[in-house]
């Protein structure tokens, strides 16, 4: 459904982008003629990708970096402009999360997943979107999750990050939009990466399953669809949307949000039950 050069000549920064979700939408960036940028803090790591990303024929750049470190940033912000002439897509994908009932949190514990989540998005965006003002605008995604507006037991430090990174998708969607830059971000379901799945749903307790039997289409997300969800949202055919999240879970939230969503567990006879019930008082 995607032209083979939707992305052609675009400069693309993706952090987190040397593994899971992140890794899979750079690969579909480079596929569609992007050049690209993907951050992580480990080189090791990034090189590896950059290597396999270099055969869909676009250039790669795997840069270190911390993005809660302001300075290690701009640093790799500056080498973008110095390798590309110019940012035209962010993709603000580093994320860190674990499972823990709250009263078990550290201070710091906390204050890692904001740094990491919330104040390196905000690093980074301030960054590029130093150079997309001075250029020609471009477009901001923020990858959050569906529980930065309906809040999560177990979750309460990303819960939190998430729910900043989404009230600042909107509020620059605004503000910036002055600027030729639109801010977007996507709200993915469960969709299973090796590292950030064996945390939040570890082996031997039917986490997955549950996760699975929750989602009204009764399975998790391909990374191919939302490789492609942020492909267009990122391209110059989604020009007019601005400031949207769009949601990509199956209808997972919605099923935990309807008061009345559990009748799906009811077997058919206690509905004919019900249903004989009012006959009769009719």
């Amino acid at each position: 459904m995607f032209d083979k050069e939707l992305l052609n000549d675009k400069s693309i920064i993706v952090t987190g982008g040397g593994t899971g979700l992140g890794k899979s939408m750079a690969t579909r960036f480079a596929e569609l003629g992007a050049n690209l940028v993907i951050t992580s803090r480990r080189q090791e790591v990034i090189d590896k990708t950059a290597e396999e990303l270099r055969d869909h024929g676009g250039k790669v750049l795997a840069i270190a970096c911390d993005v809660r470190d302001s300075e290690q940033v701009n640093e790799m912000v500056s080498q973008t402009v110095d390798g590309f002439g110019k940012i035209d897509i962010l993709l603000n994908n580093a994320a860190g999360n674990f499972i823990s009932p709250t009263e078990d949190l550290s201070p710091n514990a906390f204050k890692t997943i904001v740094d990491i989540v919330l104040n390196g998005t905000f690093n980074c965006t301030q960054a590029a979107g130093k150079v997309m003002r001075e250029k020609d605008g471009g477009v901001i995604l923020n990858i959050v999750t569906t529980y930065a507006w309906t809040g999560s037991g177990y979750v309460v430090p990303s819960a939190s990050a998430k729910a900043g990174v989404l009230a600042m998708t909107r509020s620059l969607a605004v503000e910036w939009a002055k600027y030729g830059i639109r801010t977007l971000a996507i709200a993915p379901g469960p969709f299973p990466t090796k590292g950030a799945w064996s945390r939040l749903a570890p082996p031997g307790l039917g986490i997955e399953k549950k996760m699975r039997n929750r989602v009204p289409l009764k399975r998790v997300g391909e990374h191919i669809e939302l490789a492609n969800l942020a492909s267009y949202l990122v391209s110059d055919q989604a020009a007019y949307i601005n400031g949207e999240v769009v949601t990509i879970d199956g209808g997972e939230w919605l099923q935990g949000a309807g008061e009345m969503n559990e009748l799906e567990k009811l077997p058919k006879a206690a509905w004919k039950l019900l249903q004989m019930k009012r006959k009769k008082k009719k």
